[in-house]
Order: C-alpha cells, then sequence, then structure tokens
C-alpha cells in the first residue's frame, strides 16, 4: 500500500464492513477514523509527532501547563540555566499524583524539581486547558525547563486535509484500526 486518502478509507471500511452509507454515515466514520488515529498516535512511537517547548519556571509555583496539543507527555527536564536550555540538567522523575501531593506536604522546602506528576483536567485545545504538571519541590528559581510530548496528529478529514503522516507511510495500519474501531 503506497499510502491512502480520506476518501479511499472511507470507501474500504464501507467495502470491508460490507455496510452502506446509510448506516455509515460520514460522521461515523470521521469518529471511526479519528478514534483509530488517535489509538495509533498513543500506541505507536511515531517521531513524526515528537515535539517539545521550552519556558521558565516561576518561582514558588508548583506547576506548568500542559503545551496545547499534547496526546501525552514524554519527559520534563530542568536546566540549572534560567535564561538557556544548555548545560546541566536533570530529567525529573514522573510520580503518581498522590506521591507529590504527600511530598509536598510533608517537606516545605523549595529548590530544583526533581518529581512531576500529570494533573487532570486536560481538554488539549489550548495551553491554560491542557492540564498541568505537578513540581516538586517547589522551584526556588525561575529555571528554564524543557518538555518533551507527542502531539496530537493532524486529523484527517475530507473537507481540509485528505491525508496525514499516519495515512500516507502505515496506511495499512490505519485500515485495521479503522476496522478494529468499526467492530
Amino acid at each position: 500500500m503506497a499510502g491512502i486518502s480520506y476518501t479511499d478509507l472511507r470507501t474500504q471500511i464501507r467495502n470491508y464492513t460490507e455496510v452502506s452509507s446509510t448506516v455509515l454515515t460520514d460522521s461515523v466514520i470521521e469518529n471511526i477514523v479519528l478514534n483509530a488515529e488517535y489509538r495509533i498516535a498513543r500506541d505507536v512511537p511515531i517521531d513524526a509527532y515528537k515535539a517539545s517547548t521550552t519556558g521558565n519556571l516561576v518561582t514558588n509555583q508548583d506547576f506548568v501547563n500542559v503545551p496545547a496539543g499534547a496526546l501525552f507527555v514524554r519527559g520534563v527536564q530542568v536546566y540549572t540555566s534560567t535564561s538557556v536550555t544548555t548545560g546541566a540538567n536533570v530529567w525529573l522523575e514522573k510520580k503518581d499524583l498522590s506521591y507529590l501531593e504527600e511530598y509536598v506536604s510533608a517537606n516545605t522546602d523549595s529548590g530544583t524539581p526533581k518529581y512531576y506528576a500529570m494533573k487532570g483536567g486536560a481538554t488539549g485545545n489550548t495551553s491554560s486547558t491542557s492540564g498541568s504538571i505537578l513540581l516538586a519541590p517547589v522551584p526556588d528559581s525561575t529555571y528554564e525547563y524543557q518538555i518533551h510530548y507527542n502531539a496530537m496528529p493532524t486529523k484527517l478529514e475530507a473537507s481540509s486535509n485528505e491525508t496525514s503522516y499516519i495515512s500516507l507511510n502505515f496506511p495499512n495500519g490505519l485500515l485495521y484500526c479503522c476496522l478494529s474501531e468499526a467492530y
């Protein structure tokens, strides 16, 4: 398979399932394809969706926002510098939220963060609604940080985006995943 467009994928789904467009409507197939794309992006490490963002921690603030459009966070680096993301740094260790809440209540010291946990409320639409990353200990300076994450894939759809990275480079996997979502 050399790649597949959204229109061809929609046709193949209907052909394999032997169901007409009156049952498998365009909106139903759009949801099937979207769920399949997210499942592939979550389960298969695709370099094309790896991204990172940098910023400065805020002194005495125990969280940073997850980048807009992040599917999941792969890791967080904190640098000893307050101005550049080069030089000495530490990868924070991911912990459960309850661990960090216990750690913070038992330890009032601030310093260079060692741990992080994902804190809910994420919709992924903007950086202020994409959830947050809780840090411990609480930063004692405006350290530079870098968040490494996988971005949500570009949505495959008939109206504006007939192909995507997944549809061009992993079409048989996309079709298989769509069929498993359909059943």
